[in-house]
C-alpha cells in the first residue's frame, strides 16, 4: 500500500508538508517527501489523500474497553474482582471481549491500540494488556501482555472495602497492604533465585516482571497525597510506575517531574462525582508538561467514551498543553509509557503499519477520520 500527498506527522521529530508513507505487508517500509518519492514497480493500492493529515494510529493509554462492555450492564462488566483487595494473578486477556462495540467506535476515531485492564476497586487489581483495536480473537490482537500491573490508592479501594467494614478502610491501610504485597514479592524473588529455591506461587509470579522493571506498576491516583504515596512506595521498592489520572498533579507538578515518572491524565470529560476529583481540570496536562513530565491523555473508557480521546487532548491544548504535545499525548507518549514504542506511536520504517488519516487536526471537533489502517489493512474508510 502507498499513501501519497499527505501532511505527514511522523511524531518522530519530523513533519513533512507533502509526503508519502509506503507500507510493505504489516509494516511501514518508508516515509518521505513527495519530492524524494521513487515509485516501485511491484504495484499495490495507492491512496492519494490530497493534503489530509497522516498520523500514527492514536493510542489510548488507560481504558477498560472490552472488560466493561457497553450495552450489557452488569453481565458484561468484568472490571473489578472486588471480593479480595489483592488479586495480582488476574489477567485482562481472560476478560476482554473483542465484540464490545466500543472497539468499532475506537477504530472510527483513528484509535488503533489501547492499554486495557482491571479497574480500581482493589489495591492490586491484576495485569493489563496492550492490544490492537481490530480483530475477533484477543490473542491475535495482543501487542504486549502483561503490559502493566494495576494498583489503586485513595477513594476507590477505601470505599470498596471500608464500606463493608473490611480491611483496608483507610489510606494507611491501602499503603500498608501494597507495601506488604511488594515486600512478600521481593522475598519470593530472592527465595526463588537462591540455592534452595522455593515452591512456585501463582500470585507472586505475577509480580516478577514488575520487580525486574520490565513492566510498570500502573497506579490509580487522584489526590496529591496519593500521588506522593505512589512515588514514595516506588522509591522504596525500586520499581517503575505510571501515575494514572493524576488529577491533582498540577498542584505538585515539580515533585512529579523530579520523580521522573510519567502521567496518564484524565478524564476531565466527566462530572466531579467524587471528593478526590474536586480539583479536576483540563489544565493539568499542560502544567505537568511545562514542568517536564511525560504526559499521555486518557478517556478512562467507559468513564468517558473512547472515541472522545482526541477531543480530550484538544481540550487539554485549549487549557495550556502545547499543540505538538497534544498530538504526542495520544501517539508516541502513550506508546513510550506503555513500553510499546518499538512497534507503535510513530511513523517510522519497521514499525507496525498502524495509521490514522484525518481531514484536519484530530483534536478539533469537526475533523473526520478518513481512513484507519491497522497492521497494513484498511479497517475503516469514511466513504463506506
Amino acid at each position: 500500500m502507498l499513501i501519497t500527498n499527505g501532511r505527514i506527522f511522523t511524531m518522530a521529530g519530523r513533519m513533512i508538508e507533502n509526503g508519502y508513507v509506503r507500507i510493505n505487508g504489516t509494516k511501514i517500509a518508508d516515509v518521505g517527501a513527495m519530492g524524494e518519492f521513487v515509485r516501485n514497480e511491484e504495484g499495490g493500492d495507492i491512496i492519494d489523500v490530497s493534503g489530509a493529515w497522516v498520523m500514527p494510529g492514536l493510542i489510548e493509554a488507560h481504558a477498560h474497553i472490552g472488560i466493561t462492555e457497553e450495552k450489557t450492564g452488569v453481565i458484561g462488566d468484568d472490571c473489578n474482582e472486588s471480593t479480595n483487595p489483592v488479586t495480582p494473578g488476574l489477567r485482562a486477556v481472560d476478560a476482554v471481549n473483542p465484540m464490545d462495540p466500543a472497539f468499532h467506535d475506537a477504530i472510527a476515531a483513528g484509535i488503533t491500540s489501547v492499554m486495557t485492564g482491571p479497574g480500581s476497586a482493589n489495591v492490586v487489581g491484576g495485569q493489563f494488556l496492550f492490544m490492537k483495536t481490530h480483530g475477533r480473537c484477543v490473542d491475535d490482537m495482543i501487542v504486549k501482555s502483561p503490559a502493566a500491573m494495576k494498583a489503586a490508592l485513595g477513594e476507590n479501594p477505601k470505599t470498596s472495602y471500608g464500606d463493608q467494614n473490611e480491611f483496608p478502610a483507610t489510606r494507611m491501610g491501602i499503603a500498608c497492604l501494597l507495601r506488604k504485597e511488594l515486600f512478600q514479592a521481593k522475598q519470593y524473588e530472592a527465595s526463588k533465585s537462591g540455592a534452595q529455591g522455593c515452591a512456585a506461587d501463582f500470585d507472586m509470579e505475577a509480580w516478577l516482571p514488575v520487580l525486574r522493571r520490565e513492566i510498570p506498576l500502573k497506579i490509580h491516583v487522584h489526590r496529591a497525597d496519593d500521588i506522593l504515596t505512589a512515588i514514595r512506595i516506588a522509591g522504596e521498592f525500586d520499581i517503575k510506575i505510571t501515575l494514572d489520572h493524576c488529577t491533582e498533579g498540577h498542584l505538585i507538578a515539580d515533585l512529579i517531574a523530579e520523580s521522573g515518572f510519567p502521567a496518564i491524565v484524565g478524564t476531565g470529560l466527566t462530572s466531579r462525582n467524587k471528593v478526590e476529583v474536586e480539583y479536576m481540570s483540563f489544565k493539568t496536562a499542560g502544567e505537568l508538561a511545562d514542568a517536564g513530565v511525560k504526559v499521555a491523555v486518557t478517556t478512562d473508557h467507559p468513564v468517558a467514551l473512547i472515541q472522545y480521546l482526541p477531543l480530550c487532548a484538544g481540550l487539554a491544548v485549549k487549557y495550556g498543553l502545547p499543540m505538538e504535545e497534544g498530538l504526542r499525548a495520544i501517539t508516541i507518549h502513550p506508546a513510550q509509557i506503555c513500553g510499546t514504542d518499538d512497534r507503535v506511536g510513530s511513523l517510522e520504517p519497521g514499525k507496525d503499519a498502524d495509521i490514522a488519516i484525518f481531514d484536519g487536526n484530530p483534536m478539533e471537533i469537526f475533523t473526520e477520520t478518513l481512513y484507519t489502517i491497522i497492521n497494513g489493512e484498511i479497517v475503516y474508510r469514511k466513504e463506506d
